[in-house]
């Protein structure tokens, strides 16, 4: 399968130096993930396709670094077709009109085609797109080779789902997972098991911080994560939420007053 790695130039602490896009060049050439609208992209974007026009592009979910470039794109290339899984109450407060994806379709990309795995958790409408020739999957934000994924618990993650998500990826077996951050990852199997063995563990750090009594989500924070980066702080805080949820979902805890939590007795 031939595709091409464009960044979109958006560093910060989560994107690191950026994330990265891909075009499927070919007879209906695709862009995975629409960048931030930055035009040094665009351009980079223009030169890969060498005059061709853009057919499709398709965004694995509607976060800002991987959705506000397709208003851009539209621009660029008027014919373009927009494509993601619909997320209500969030769609179209863009203005960009999006052409709906559902679990199970297939797209026509460059020469190839792919086909649209739902993979909720860290987005309710977060889909990676499978190559079954290759078994190549892009993966937008499933994995990422050297960290973990943050679930944004107060913004429509949930790790009980992103758990089902990893489960589904890993009996599909993909050869090569092409993510929106960072390398290639390219044993994805092994890496799954170490994303599930490393939420199994922060699960039971939760528990034994809460083991001395009621927290607030915030206090979990300076139990778990020693030495995080203040500028991590809020993401770690929406990471052990997203666990305090799941464990509320198992029995586990439960919530005491207006921002605290507690071990459930007996559990």
């Amino acid at each position: 399968m031939n595709f091409s790695l464009l960044p979109a130039l958006n560093p910060g602490p989560l994107t690191g130096p950026g994330n990265n896009t891909y075009l499927l060049p070919g007879p209906e050439p695709l862009l995975v993930d629409a960048g931030v609208g930055d035009p040094r992209h665009l351009d980079h974007l223009a030169e890969a396709l060498g005059g061709a026009p853009l057919a499709r592009a398709v965004v694995t979910h509607h976060h800002s670094d991987h959705a506000s470039g397709a208003a851009a794109i539209a621009a660029r290339w008027p014919g373009v077709t927009l494509l993601k899984l619909p997320w209500p109450g969030r769609d179209g407060r863009d203005g960009v009109a999006w052409t709906p994806l559902a679990d199970g379709d297939v797209i026509p990309a460059g020469g190839s085609r792919l086909e649209v795995v739902w993979t909720p958790g860290h987005a309710p409408d977060h889909v990676c797109l499978l190559e079954p020739a290759a078994r190549i999957l892009f993966g937008g934000d499933l994995l990422v080779a050297r960290d973990t994924v943050v679930i944004p618990a107060s913004h429509g993650g949930s790790l009980a789902e992103y758990l089902a998500s990893l489960a589904r990826v890993r009996a599909l077996a993909p050869a090569r997972v092409l993510p929106a951050h960072g390398p290639a990852i390219d044993d994805p199997v092994a890496l799954i098991d170490r994303y599930v063995e490393h939420r199994r563990q922060r699960d039971a750090q939760i528990l034994r911080a809460l083991a001395a009594g009621p927290l607030a989500p915030a206090d979990i924070v300076a139990c778990v994560y020693v030495g995080l980066r203040p500028e991590l702080l809020d993401f770690a805080r929406e990471s052990v939420l997203a666990h305090l949820v799941k464990l509320e979902g198992d029995g586990k805890v439960g919530r005491t007053g207006e921002s605290a939590w507690c071990l459930v007795p007996g559990a």
